[in-house]
């Protein structure tokens, strides 16, 4: 990494590297990349996008994983400022879209109040490009005129209003793409079910989604909790509810399994 002998403040850019493909990234992604003095990354992106960065880049590894031990967010946003500070271009590298689930609308209030000037560079997110692996379109004017994505889980600081209305989301009537759901999958089905979704209705869920290691169940809303479990399917997966589930189509990294209810 060069050294900062600029007087002036740097730049963070929040980097979207897309859902685990690193095909998938953006031309500006990758032109960014290779902008960066410091690159930030979170466990979800693909390493391979570091074929696009500078040879002298440092590499933090900021690992965020749903059920496993992360770098604090407080940490990672200290970083951010301390680098952009010393006069460095800082890339915060995030699985799918920084907005998405992304926690970067929290990073972006923390940069702005330190005086640090930020970009967000978009990413493709998993909730729509995940399902698609397997032909499933999160919108489809025979099945669904909207897609509502959710995530399973909540916060750990336990303000009030944090957990989805899952009954409200049974009767919304529009694919539901739920983010970080597989630890609570059991429990989310059995409040959509308990909200009035039908227990027949078409579900899946796709772990490692885009990657080589892709793995998927397709089922029922009832059914899939157990198909999940009797196949090992864990993190990261994205969850996938609704009559577009109907058009699934079975790849060869992918488990197929009875739809019965």
């Amino acid at each position: 990494m060069k050294t900062s002998t600029s007087s002036r403040t740097g730049k963070v850019y929040l980097i979207g590297a897309g859902p685990g493909d690193p095909e998938l990234l953006t031309l500006k992604a990758v032109r960014v990349l290779g902008l960066c003095d410091v690159l930030l990354v979170d466990d979800l992106a693909d390493m391979a996008l570091l074929r696009h960065a500078r040879s002298d880049v440092r590499v933090v590894r900021v690992g965020k994983r749903g059920g496993c031990r992360s770098t604090p967010q407080a940490f990672i946003e200290r970083l951010m400022v301390r680098y952009a500070r010393a006069g460095f271009m800082v890339g915060r590298v995030k699985g799918g879209d920084p907005f998405v689930f992304g926690r970067g609308g929290e990073e972006v209030q923390c940069l702005r109040r330190a005086g640090i000037e930020c970009e967000v560079v978009s990413g493709l997110s998993a909730g729509i490009a995940v399902p698609a692996t397997l032909g499933v379109p999160v919108t489809h004017r025979d099945f669904a005129c909207a897609v509502t994505f959710v995530t399973g889980h909540a916060r750990e600081d336990g303000q009030p209003g944090r957990e989805p209305d899952w009954a409200a989301l049974a009767r919304c009537g529009t694919t539901l793409v739920i983010y970080m759901g597989m630890r609570t999958l059991s429990a989310i089905a059995q409040a959509l079910l308990a909200g009035g979704l039908a227990a027949d209705t078409p579900a899946c869920a796709i772990q490692n989604g885009t990657r080589e290691n892709q793995r998927a169940v397709v089922a029922t809303l009832r059914t899939l909790p157990g198909r999940v479990a009797e196949a090992g399917l864990g993190s990261p997966a994205v969850v996938v509810i609704g009559e577009v589930v109907n058009l699934a189509e079975v790849v060869e990294q992918a488990v197929s399994l009875p739809m019965t209810a």
